[in-house]
């Protein structure tokens, strides 16, 4: 069947977008909704005719984007997050109302937080809250360089300060630039909902053609990828949860961390109940689903509050965000390289393994969160935006390192862990955590809530970024459900996910999404581009 002209008359004179009249991809670009499914059909078949030797090239080709791009990561996120500060900040662009004039929120302002939060980084919080601070309390930067000693109490500002780095401000920049981006192009500027259109500025009608569908092509396998790992880590949490309720052997394998056939299991549960909740759409199932998973976080946070270490969550927090603030412009800019000597290296090695990854995760994961931000955003103004999308929930971040992580550090400073929580694997710091602080029967008790907000968080990310793969693919159709792509794509997820933790677990998905994020990068370089000439630079 032929393909149509743009989804919408009003497109017409801006960005024309072909779709096909009737068939299976009706409404669909067939070039944008087909090509995706082809490249990860063959890294399925690939990583799966040969798992070791594919995890072992995915590896390889991840040493190498990260020892040659790994500049390009850290500059590139210190001058989005910037950029995304002093816009909300500028009076011209600031006061601008993502959508037409008289436009108003959809939602209630919990409801809004509830969704931007739970897509971009509640399944992280679960998984990092502790993991993350502790992580830094044994080793960082500082005890590499002999400035500090790791495990003590004067190491514990330290690992504030670059979990901090991670979590806050930098990360929320990522997904509210490319918000913002796709908000005004789209509700201010008539253009389609799709990655390309912000850069229509630069490009014109040429992302009608071969350049705009690479564009949306290269942003719906940066989302499977970087979902990928995120899914990644919340399904063998869930499978730590679970053990800790149940204690199964097949479980956890002999090294103590989930077993594949584990994670395999809760993939299936989790991508199947996602795909419902898809299929019910952002108004009924995600905006549900989203309320009762950040419900459900406060109750964890209360918990904290009551049977944690709150005092030392509220001195951590003073300190921490003092250090974050003074250290930020260096931690943000600074480039270690391997020069040879043994500490060159080690923070070469720990700045691939821990910044360069992160700035991978979260801008391969800034398309989906971004576009996602964009369709629940309409009718706040930038200046509006950015405080929901940026200061909040990095403030929130902060809360759940402080209230979580840093009851986690006190258990181990007073030797009451002894290091159990340290040397547990990263799926299950939190519900050791649990154990510590609670008698065995309350322990499974809270173990069995955080598993069901695990489960709404990673249901909430999964039938996101399902629905915004398809509103990609369909020309920035927000209205199309697409019952039988959904489902396709929800397999697709079970399938690419499977196959790399069968190629090499964790490891192999993280290589593949460092490998994936590279070219969205220069995509995000450009949108950022566009939208300074836009906004500052233009009357419109």
């Amino acid at each position: 069947m032929p393909e149509s002209s743009p989804a919408s008359q009003s497109h017409v004179d801006t960005l024309k977008i072909s779709r096909a009249n009737g068939g299976f991809y009706d409404g669909f670009n067939k070039t944008v909704a087909i090509v995706p499914k082809l490249l990860i059909s063959a890294l399925i078949i690939w990583t799966t005719s040969d798992p070791k030797r594919a995890g072992d090239i995915l590896l390889s080709l991840q040493t190498w984007t990260t020892d040659t791009f790994g500049g390009w990561y850290i500059y590139l996120s210190a001058f989005i997050m910037t950029l995304v500060i002093v816009l909300a900040l500028l009076p011209k662009s600031g006061k601008r109302l993502l959508g037409a004039p008289g436009d108003t929120p959809a939602f209630s302002r919990f409801s809004w937080f509830s969704m931007m939060f739970g897509a971009g980084i509640g399944i992280g919080m679960l998984t990092y809250s502790t993991a993350e601070p502790i992580f830094h309390f044994a080793a960082n930067p500082e005890t590499i360089m002999g400035l500090a000693e790791g495990q003590t109490a004067e190491n514990v500002r330290n690992a504030y300060k670059w979990a901090f780095l991670h979590y806050a401000l930098t990360p929320w920049g990522f997904y509210a630039l490319v918000g913002i981006a796709l908000a005004y192009f789209s509700y201010n500027r008539g253009l389609p909902l799709t990655i390309r259109a912000p850069l229509q500025p630069l490009f014109g009608n040429a992302l009608s053609g071969p350049v705009g569908h690479a564009i949306d092509i290269a942003a719906i396998l940066a989302t499977i990828i970087g979902v990928g790992v995120t899914i990644g880590y919340g399904v063998s949490q869930f499978a730590s949860g679970i053990y800790n309720i149940s204690p199964m052997s097949w479980l956890m394998n002999a090294e103590g961390t989930p077993s594949l056939a584990a994670q395999i299991s809760a993939l299936t549960i989790i991508l199947a109940a996602s795909t419902v909740s898809a299929m019910s759409g952002v108004n009924k199932g995600i905006k549900w689903l989203s309320n009762i998973n950040m419900s459900l976080s406060f109750f964890l946070l209360l918990f904290f509050v009551f049977f944690g270490a709150l005092g030392f969550a509220i001195q951590s927090f003073g300190y921490a965000i003092w250090d974050y603030i003074v250290s930020l412009p260096s931690m943000s800019l600074t480039v270690w390289h391997n020069t040879g000597t043994e500490t060159s290296k080690a923070l070469a090695e720990w700045q691939r393994d821990w910044t360069i990854f992160y700035w991978a995760w979260w801008i391969a994961f800034a398309p989906f969160v971004g576009l996602f931000l964009a369709r629940v955003s309409r009718g706040r103004s930038i200046r509006e935006y950015v405080l929901g999308a940026v200061i909040v929930p990095a403030l929130t971040c902060l809360t759940w390192f402080t209230l979580v992580g840093g009851t986690a550090i006190d258990l181990e400073l007073t030797g009451v862990a002894n290091g159990s929580i340290v040397s547990a694997d990263i799926s299950a710091q939190l519900f050791q955590t649990i154990n510590l602080i609670l008698p065995p029967n309350l322990a499974i008790a809270m173990s069995v809530l955080i598993v069901i907000l695990l489960l709404t968080y990673l249901v909430t990310s999964v039938d996101s970024a399902i629905l915004i793969i398809t509103t990609l693919a369909s020309a920035g159709d927000q209205r199309r459900k697409n019952g039988k792509h959904i489902i396709i794509w929800g397999l697709i997820f079970v399938a690419a996910i499977s196959s790399l933790l069968a190629a090499g677990g964790m490891d192999a998905l993280r290589s593949a999404m460092i490998i994936g994020a590279l070219p969205f990068s220069l995509v995000m370089a450009l949108m950022s581009i566009a939208l300074i000439k836009a906004l500052l630079f233009t009357k419109r």
